[in-house]
């Protein structure tokens, strides 16, 4: 517990020199680098003082010029902070449209260039693909959790279909992320946080010539983020695989 109030109470006593300087500093030159660097910072140090420890592999194999979207899976609270500040350059992800009704936030997220969707709207949904599709092509990177929600025992999820329609549209490599240890320091429902270590595999990027149909790029991610996955986590033939294989044996027949 005491772990966790660090955490927040840093992140906390960040919020005052934000909305001092950073907030001002963006709403008047309309650049939000200064707050979005400023913010980074502040979740990983917050992260850092909470005990967890944070190993990265694969990261240095990307190319940092390019643009990719991040597809992961989602465990715990402590997943955004520890992946974010991790990712090459600016980017950009798709946050509860309720925010965009807080007036100065909403600006801000907007400066930020951050994509509103209403996950209970499929209308809506459609309409946040369109624009994340938009944010791409500005050259910000993209990072979904792929599942919508965490999972509460850390194994996998069924998938989301919108991003696998947001990353044919743009045409963009995807890179497969795998977290792994943030179900042991800070599971679903739980606030208080053990120290630990966490590992962020950042797996080989799925360029486009290699995607296939929806369903096998689908299943081609999630084998990626699995196999990061310890075994006992791991299942033999998640749905997607075996659907896909039905898929594809239906059309060789």
């Amino acid at each position: 517990m005491i772990r966790t109030l660090v955490m927040l109470g840093f992140w906390a006593a960040l919020l005052p020199v934000a909305a001092l300087i950073g907030f001002p500093w963006t709403l008047i030159t309309g650049d939000i680098r200064f707050l979005y660097r400023m913010t980074m910072w502040g979740a990983w140090t917050g992260v850092r003082l909470s005990g967890i420890r944070v190993e990265t592999m694969g990261l240095d194999k990307l190319d940092t010029s390019r643009t990719y979207i991040f597809m992961s899976n989602h465990v715990s609270n402590v997943d955004p902070p520890i992946l974010m500040p991790l990712i090459p350059r600016r980017m950009s992800i798709m946050v509860k449209k309720e925010l965009f009704r807080v007036p100065v936030l909403s600006r801000l997220m907007r400066f930020g260039s951050l994509v509103p969707v209403d996950r209970g709207n499929r209308e809506s949904g459609i309409a946040a693909v369109r624009a994340a599709a938009e944010v791409i092509r500005q050259g910000l990177n993209m990072t979904v959790y792929v599942e919508g929600h965490r999972s509460f025992d850390g194994k996998l999820l069924p998938f989301k279909k919108g991003p696998f329609y947001l990353a044919e549209e743009c045409g963009v490599p995807i890179v497969p992320v795998t977290i792994v240890g943030t179900h042991y320091v800070m599971p679903k429902k739980r606030f208080a946080i053990k120290p630990g270590t966490v590992t962020v595999i950042f797996h080989p990027p799925i360029e486009p010539r290699d995607f296939g149909s929806r369903d096998c790029l689908m299943a081609k991610v999630r084998r990626a983020i699995e196999s990061g996955l310890p075994a006992e986590l791991q299942e033999t033939a998640p749905a997607t695989t075996r659907e896909t294989r039905v898929h594809e044996g239906s059309a060789s027949a």
